[in-house]
Parts: structure tokens; sequence; C-alpha cells
């Protein structure tokens, strides 16, 4: 009998228990080498109605089916590359491409369908998933729909699902699944030791630089632009392969991603060519497993190849992964840095060396958002309304203080007495509604509480420049001071020039507008903060936070500050952007 690990049967109960209770997509998020293939046997067994399970390549249609057969039961494989199409059994393993040109022989009820690498959905209708999901719901409305992923988000799009089941939201927006329902960190599998430890190492060369490329809407970069690049840079591929011989001395087997195929190319002729292969896209399937066949023999060293070995190949023996190629994909990183954590005898760690200077954190890589710039790391940010301890894309000090970061709204999940679920409503940044005052969202065009349109920033300051009785002010700063017992605050630009209001925090009104505007932004948005006299505000006066733009309109012989645009994002140049 197959024994599932402790974690593999807590996601197979956890997956009972929610399609027990109803019918939305759920995500399962394991590392890669977790096992995902057992957890789709064991449910597939379990089941007692029709069963779809889908993968994007042949290799993950091929190793899924294998694991069920190991239960000692028979399934179906419908998969052109692996010349097999029969979806005539209860369990049927499949390609997604192939399914999706033969839709017509999909018309029967199935239960689930559980899809390997689910990071690969879009929420996109004509994609290929949304494609066969469409399909089989016209013949069961109650369709469940599983996802497996070490990765749970795409590039541009950010997590693929919306809650998770430990209390927090990751979108706002609707997502291709629903829920998280488990997830297994890669630390804890390492610690358990059902992993082998990564060492992830910085060269001690000088490697390249690819910051000055361009990627594309979905992260990928020109193979012209890469080639054109690469080409400055003979001297330093030639050292680094080098460097991969000599780490490689006491190691077991290596796996080395290249950027392009010409890359590629030049990498295996530094290398010896008793034991080295190249695997590429163009390779010839026959020829290509052959060549995986002698690396997994051990009879050869090094497997350089070009995208094409990230997903559903297992080689344990794996021990130095040497990263020679650029991505923005944090999915595409860890799939790469996880062909080499599978655990095998004699197999102690697994050296992983970036020399492309991807920068990722593998084991706290994504916070659903793109990351702001190459200074922002993961922060913790406690919500002032809920107590959540959210995280956030920020900037610490050399103490590890957080003095920045670039949150806009609390991801706690909050129940109440009756079940129902939302998220929390606090806003570390926000727009104001001009009618009914109600913070929303700094990219919002209507409001969420009144549905009154909000004025773009854009349109507000075109629109107040062509005024003449109007000024706009880039703010490059902001400072505090008394003014005959009020609270006096200064805007200054870039050349000298400043805009004027006052605050009275001794009266109600004036306080609660003064802590709207700056309280709630307090010290980088980190610390939001309800100031009630002008001695609290005057004794931290460095922390606040300067608005980008402030407007003013003449009001007399005086200039009136009407709005003050905080956390802009649009077509004009901020103060001391150049």
């Amino acid at each position: 009998m197959i024994k599932l690990r402790p974690y593999q049967q807590e996601a197979v109960d956890a997956t009972l228990r929610h399609f027990r209770g109803g019918d939305d997509p759920a995500v399962i998020v394991l590392p890669t080498g977790a096992g995902k293939s057992l957890v789709i046997a064991e449910l597939a067994r379990l089941a007692r109605r029709r069963i779809l399970v889908l993968a994007h390549v042949r290799e993950l249609v091929e190793q899924n089916h294998a694991k069920y057969a190991a239960f000692g039961l028979s399934a179906g494989i419908f998969s052109a590359g692996l010349g097999l199409k029969d979806a005539g059994h209860q369990v049927t393993f499949a390609s997604v491409q192939s399914v999706t040109r033969n839709l017509a022989l999909f018309r029967d009820a199935y239960s689930l369908l559980i899809i390997d690498e689910c990071h690969r959905v879009s929420d996109s209708d004509d994609s290929q998933y949304q494609q066969v999901i469409a399909t089989l719901r016209e013949q069961n409305a109650n369709l469940k729909v599983l996802g497996l992923t070490a990765t749970p988000y795409r590039l541009g799009q950010g997590w693929i699902y919306q809650y998770h089941y430990r209390g927090f939201v990751r979108s706002e927006d609707s997502r291709p699944f629903r829920h998280c329902i488990y997830e297994l960190p890669l630390s804890q599998l390492i610690r358990e030791g059902f992993l082998t430890r990564p060492e992830l190492v910085d060269a001690s060369i000088a490697h390249y630089d690819f910051s000055a490329l361009q990627a594309n809407a979905s992260g990928h970069y020109s193979e012209t632009e890469i080639n054109s690049l690469l080409s400055q840079y003979p001297r330093v591929t030639r050292a680094i392969c080098e460097q991969i011989q000599e780490l490689a001395c006491e190691r077991a087997g290596v796996m080395i991603f290249a950027a392009t195929i010409k890359h590629a190319q030049e990498i295996t002729g530094y290398l010896p060519d008793d034991c080295t292969a190249l695997v590429t896209g163009t390779t010839p399937a026959p020829e290509r497993e052959s060549l995986i066949t002698r690396f997994k023999a051990h009879e050869l060293k090094y497997l350089v190849n070009v995208a094409v070995l990230t997903t559903g190949f297992d080689a344990p023996h794996v021990d130095l992964i040497a990263i020679l190629r650029p991505t923005q994909s944090v999915s595409l990183f860890q799939q790469i840095v996880g062909r080499g954590l599978r655990l095998a005898p004699g197999k102690t760690d697994c050296l992983v060396i970036d020399y492309a200077g991807n920068g990722f954190n593998l084991f706290a890589p994504e916070v659903g958002s793109k990351k702001p710039d190459s200074d922002s790391e993961p922060v913790q940010i406690f919500c002032p309304g809920c107590g959540f301890a959210n995280i956030f894309w920020g900037k610490t000090d050399g103490a590890g203080t957080v003095t920045e970061h670039f949150g806009r709204r609390c991801q706690g999940l909050l129940e109440d007495d009756t079940g129902h679920k939302e998220q929390c409503d606090y806003r570390f940044r926000f727009k104001e509604c001009p009618h009914c005052g109600a913070e929303n969202d700094i990219a919002a065009r209507q409001c969420h509480q009144c549905s009154e349109a909000i004025i773009d920033p854009d349109d507000l300051l075109k629109r107040a420049l062509q005024l003449r009785d109007a000024r706009v002010i880039r703010c490059a700063g902001v400072s505090f001071a008394e003014h005959k017992g009020a609270l006096r605050i200064s805007y200054h630009d870039e050349e000298g020039e400043e805009l004027h209001e006052r605050f009275d925090l001794r009266q109600a009104g004036q306080r609660a507008v003064f802590n709207r505007l700056f309280g709630r932004r307090f010290n980088a948005a980190t610390e939001p903060r309800r100031f009630a006299t002008l001695a609290e505000v005057l004794a931290v006066a460095e922390q606040f936070s300067a608005p980008d733009f402030v407007v003013a309109r003449k009001s007399g012989p005086h200039w009136r500050v009407r709005e003050r645009l905080f956390d802009y994002s649009g077509h004009y140049r901020k103060a001391n952007e150049l």
C-alpha cells in the first residue's frame, strides 16, 4: 500500500471538506517536490464518479497517471504527445491541448476537474482551460474544480485565487479560483526533511547585467535583444562555465538554464563534451528522451536547457542549479530551483547560483503585486482596524524598522456570527470621494459607496493648470508650525514656492479633517494615528508624509488649498523625478 505523507493526507482531507460544503473552485499549494501527483492519485482513488485530470505537458500527464497506476488502479490517458486518446475510463489523465481539440468527446458528466500546475489558468473565457471548464459545466453545473500548484500567481495578474483559508484576502477582484484551501511552506518541507536544503550563493565573478532589457507584457524578453546583450559578455560566459565546473567537482548532477538557444550552444561549447547534453524546444523527442535518460543514469553530468525542463522533470540527484537567464516570473524561478530540491541518497544540499541577478527570495517570493523597485522587500504591517498582520512590499532601515510600505488595503478576511466573510475595509492609501467622503482605492474611477464618478487626478491637474485663478505645485516637502494657536502647514515645491493652510485642532471638525488627511498617512502609511492636540503633531512633525501635488484657488488676496493629491500615479512628473 502507498502511504501518504501527513501533509499530503491533510491536503486530501481539506479538499473533501471544502467540496462537501460547496462548489467554489479551490487551490492547493504544495512546493515543487512535495508529491502533488500522490495527492491527485488519492483524490481520484476516492472518487466514485468521473474525473478529468489536466496538465499542460505530456511529462506531467504521464507522471500523474503513473502514480495513480501505482495504487493498482486503471485509468485512461488522452494525450497526443503520448500517442494515446482514451477517454472511456472513470478517471482520465489528459493534456489540456488534446482535450481542447476534442471537446466533443468530453460531454459526459464529470464530477471533478483537477488541474496540475494551475497557475497557468487565466480568467480569459477563450483560454484553453476555460473552454474545458465551460464544456464540462454544460453537463454538470455543480462541477468541482481543484487546482494544484507550487506557485499560485501569474505574472501581470497576481494571485490566482481570492481568499486564503488562514483568513486573509489575496485579491479584491475575481480570480480563476475562489479559495486556497491548503498550503504548505517550502521552509517547512525542508525543515521536516522532505526536501533538500537549497544553498543560494552569490557568484564570486562578474556576471550578466540584464537590467537594460525590457520585458513585454507577459514578462518575456526578446531573444534578439538577449543575444545582442550576451554578445558583449563572451569572457563572462566562459568564466561562469569554468566556475560551474569548479563547483561541480563534488556534485552529482548539474542543470544549467540558458537564456536563448544561441546562448545554450555557447555554454555547451565551454563544458566537457563527453558528459554534457543540450536540450531545447527543437530537440527531437527521441533524442531528448535519450539524453534525459542518460542524465538520470549519471552517464551525463551537465544538462543545459532553454525553458523546457522547468516542470514535469524529475531527476532527484541534481544538486547544482546554475541560472544564466533573466526572468520576471517568480513562478518560473521557483520551478527552476525546485528541480534540485528532491531527496536522493547521499545528497545533503543543492547549490543554486543565480548569475542573472534575478534577485527573488525563494522563501517569501511574492506578496501579490509587482515589486516596486530593487530595494523593496516583504514587510509586515498590522491593520489599525482589525489587527491583521499584512505582508506588503516595503522598505526598512539598517535596524530593520519599516520606513515605508506600498500596501493599499488591509488583506484581513473578517467573519461575522452568521459565517459571512468579507475583506476588512481599512485602507492605508485611499482616494476620498468628493461627494460622500468614502475612502476608495487610489485607482478607483467610481465611488464604491455612492457610485458617483471620482475625478481622475490627471484630469484634475489638467483643469487646474488651465485656470487663471488656480495654482498647482509639485510638492517636494511639507513643514508644520504653530501660528496663533493653530497648526500651519506649508507645502514647498522644487523652486522654493509655497502654499499654506491652517487647522485649528481645538475644533473637532478641523481635527477630524486633519486626521483623515494626514493622520491616516502618518510615517509613510506605516503607523496611522489620530492626533488630539497641536503639541502632539509638532512633536513628530518630521514624520508626516507630503502630498505629491497641491492645488489652490484664489480667494481674495489669498490662495486657499482645495486639493491635496497623495499617492499620485499618472502622466505628470512628481517632485524630484527627472
